[in-house]
């Protein structure tokens, strides 16, 4: 932040889900990594300014009344005794408290848009600094995105984060483990996400750390399709997307099942070129590389597979140019993991991609997708979709997989599925 700075962080609000009803609270990511203050309704402030304190908390007050109906609040009390804060203070007083919080710094940090009564407030109290000028105030000479400083941070993942991301992998294996022997020709696909969501919660993770995707035949080709309420049917396949959110930290699995139990058929060819084009990409994941690279390496290795199946017909070079794959693979091979299922941090160093260092944890998933109404499309391909994804944390020697032990090759997940459950 740099000396004779503010910056004010806010945590996340309860949200209205519908009538009286709230959707389960789920603490601001940026709010969590910094404080790991687990309630609504909080602002951290953070300051450099000499003489202040360094951490301050807003929060909720101890409410008997209230704490019967929605549960037990630390207050300001616990704030400090259980969270570290210097000192702490009622929520309903931030606004009055600011000017005096705020008034000295010569850098403010803030993130705009998320709270529009603490944003006019900053404004207020900085047109009222610069009417001040003759007794010596005078507002903030800058005022700079928080999350500038913070994403950063979070891209880089320390040992404990780490620890935590690999016990969210290991709920996410149980759990395809227990979905895979469960898959079979008339069960509906909503069954088998219960199966998930019941093993999450049954090994103490938050639940999905994002809406499970569950798609049986043609669904699968839709790349983020969530109403699981189709029933399975022999011949097809069964993509699922599912990953459990523990101690906040993301995992974000995919794997592709057949119905019936093996790999067959235009199925069983599709799922070749995927896992070939994943394993390649994994094996270049080490430091100095880039997300690009890997992308580009998966994509070449799907259309020269594509071009053999007879989906893409030309020079593999040129299709690449044209993009013409993207009719069959339209999105990247990977994007950041941690507390946000797409986590933060630059994708770029400037104009050139990053490239990756130890710490950094992200997906490896590439796919391709058969829309059942591409009449362009040979016609045994029609309705087909596959993807393969697995969660890399970049070491100082190389990667590792924290989701291997999830079975892809399709002899592997054959057996998985056919143990009894």
């Amino acid at each position: 932040m740099g000396p004779d700075a503010v910056a004010i962080v806010s945590g996340a609000r309860v949200i209205n889900r519908s009538g009286d009803t709230s959707y389960r609270f789920r603490q601001d990511s940026d709010f969590w990594y910094l404080t790991g203050f687990d309630h609504p309704d909080a602002t951290a402030i953070l300051s450099t300014v000499p003489g202040r304190p360094a951490y301050s908390l807003f929060v909720q007050p101890r409410d008997r009344a209230a704490e019967v109906w929605t549960g037990y609040r630390p207050g300001m009390e616990g704030a400090q005794s259980n969270y570290g804060a210097d000192e702490a203070a009622d929520s309903a007083e931030l606004l009055a408290r600011l000017p005096g919080l705020v008034e000295g710094a010569a850098r403010l940090y803030h993130a705009f848009g998320r709270r529009p009564d603490l944003d006019q407030k900053l404004i207020e109290i900085q047109d009222a600094l610069r009417l001040q000028s003759r007794r010596g105030a005078s507002p903030a000479a800058e005022w700079v995105d928080p999350r500038s400083i913070v994403h950063e941070m979070r891209l880089f993942k320390s040992s404990d984060e780490i620890e935590l991301m690999r016990t969210a992998a290991d709920i996410s294996r149980e759990a395809h483990s227990e979905a895979a022997r469960h898959i079979a020709p008339g069960r509906y696909e909503y069954e088998i996400e219960a199966t998930l969501d019941w093993v999450f919660r049954r090994r103490g993770a938050w639940g999905p750390a994002y809406s499970s995707i569950v798609a049986g035949g043609p669904n699968a080709a839709v790349l983020h399709y969530v109403t699981n309420d189709q029933p399975l049917r022999a011949g097809d396949l069964l993509l699922i997307d599912a990953g459990c959110e523990y101690q906040s930290y993301a995992s974000d699995v995919t794997r592709t099942y057949p119905v019936g139990g093996h790999f067959e058929g235009p199925g069983r060819a599709l799922y070749d070129v995927v896992l070939t084009a994943q394993q390649a990409a994994i094996a270049k994941a080490v430091p100095g590389t880039n997300l690009p690279a890997l992308h580009d390496l998966t994509s070449r290795i799907l259309v020269e597979g594509m071009v053999e199946l007879g989906l893409l017909a030309g020079d593999v070079d040129e299709l690449i140019q044209s993009e013409a794959h993207r009719r069959y693979y339209m999105h990247g091979t990977s994007h950041w993991l941690g507390l946000d299922v797409h986590d933060t941090g630059r994708y770029t160093d400037g104009e050139k991609p990053r490239t990756l260092e130890p710490g950094m944890v992200f997906t490896v998933e590439p796919g391709l997708y058969i829309s059942e109404h591409d009449e362009t499309a040979p016609e045994a391909f029609r309705g087909i979709g596959v993807r393969i994804e697995d969660d890399l944390v970049i070491t100082p020697e190389g990667s590792e997989n924290l989701t291997e032990a999830i079975p892809k090759r399709p002899a592997d997940v054959e057996a998985w599925m056919s143990a009894s459950p």
